[in-house]
């Protein structure tokens, strides 16, 4: 699948796989100087670009999981969504969960994106759901 990308600033780097089995493409900052993160903040880091999804996709944002287990570096949201039609700069909210400041520079690795399909469903309303052996059990319900 191709996906367009434009680069908005020159030293943005575009998406890439680190291995060929790789599900998520690594993004990268692109910041003008180093971003100090004190502990239990965020700040929105530009990766400096735009693309184009297609549509009947959407990019997701993920955590890389050594940033975030070794570092305490993660998407402030948890997954970020672009959807097929922003054709907006991409931009990572990155929260530093870990007890010490962190630095972030220009070209370091700060989340993955996954492209996935999307199915889009058609809701309506009804006054009568079909029967299941959960029904209303919520939370926590389903463990033993």
């Amino acid at each position: 699948m191709e996906i367009k990308i434009k680069k908005l600033r020159e030293n943005a780097i575009i998406p890439s796989y680190a291995t060929i089995g790789s599900a998520g493409a690594d993004l990268y900052a692109c910041l003008d100087k180093d971003i100090v993160l004190p502990a239990g903040t965020s700040a929105f880091l530009p990766c400096g670009f735009a693309m184009a999804i297609p549509q009947g996709y959407v990019g997701l944002v993920y955590a890389r999981s050594g940033l975030a287990s070794k570092k305490g570096l993660a998407p402030s949201n948890k997954v970020g969504v672009i959807d097929s039609d922003y054709r907006g700069e991409i931009t990572v909210s990155i929260f530093n969960h870990s007890k010490e400041e962190r630095t972030i520079a220009s070209g370091d690795r700060i989340a993955q994106l996954v492209i996935a399909p999307v199915i889009q469903a058609d809701f309506s309303l009804s006054d009568d759901l079909d029967e299941t052996d959960r029904g209303t059990g919520g939370f926590g319900s389903t463990g033993k």
